[in-house]
């Protein structure tokens, strides 16, 4: 998946593009930031109106369905340069993410939760902060590109060994946090290197919208367990 990704970003480089699709570059940012907020707002709605997933569905079924449709909406935003079709696809992704994102928020509170409302801040600023420094350092961020998806290999396989031993090490929390946070600044970055389009501006949301989801969910832990 990461290597067809990595493709379809170099296809999307170098792809040529007819004059009707070009839009400004005020218009291509306000269009990648509204997509973005709509994934937090429908996860947001989600929180408050669903809750705990598991009260209403098996976790078997909900998690085939959930691998499903994420997978099939990051193929279908993807592949596709029509950007409603990509529309389409990112909110395949954003539903069952959002499902995930509302249990755990139950498990620790709800949304009127001194803990969520906390991390939701927290998560906030980061992602303001590393947007600045996406912007005003942009040959800084292009250098850690590399690295991350290796970093973030890495700790997905120690969160599962440290899970199958039996330990809860909440060092791993802030290394996802810091990694996330990474992520956010180059996902900025490269969504300001391709053509300004609405399709592009919208694969981009997706990248973003992602880090920013995975962000707080590490920070909703680190200030659950230091308030613990």
């Amino acid at each position: 998946m990461s290597s067809f990704a990595a493709n379809r970003r170099e296809e999307r480089l170098n792809a040529v593009y007819s004059v009707s699709e070009l839009i400004t570059e005020q218009k291509y940012n306000i269009v990648l930031c509204g997509a973005v907020l709509w994934g937090l707002i429908i996860n947001f709605i989600l929180c408050i109106t669903v809750g705990n997933v598991y009260e209403y569905i098996n976790p078997i079924p909900f998690f085939i369905g959930y691998f499903v449709l994420v997978i099939a909406g990051s193929l279908i935003a993807s592949k596709s340069d029509n950007a409603m079709v990509s529309f389409i696809g990112y909110n395949m992704i954003v539903l069952p993410i959002g499902l995930v994102v509302s249990t755990v928020v139950e498990l620790y509170g709800g949304v009127q939760s001194t803990v969520v409302a906390e991390a939701f801040l927290i998560t906030m600023c980061v992602t303001a902060v590393m947007a600045l420094f996406a912007v005003t350092k942009p040959d800084l961020v292009a250098t850690i590109g590399g690295i991350l998806f290796p970093c973030l290999i890495g700790l997905i396989v120690a969160e599962v060994v440290v899970l199958l031993l039996g330990y809860n090490n909440n060092i791993f929390s802030w290394i996802g946090a810091a990694l996330f946070s990474l992520y956010i600044a180059y996902d900025i970055y490269r969504s300001q290197q391709f053509t300004k389009t609405v399709d592009n501006a919208v694969d981009c949301a997706v990248d973003i919208y992602l880090d920013i989801t995975n962000l707080f969910l590490r920070i909703l832990r680190i200030v659950a367990n230091s308030d613990d």
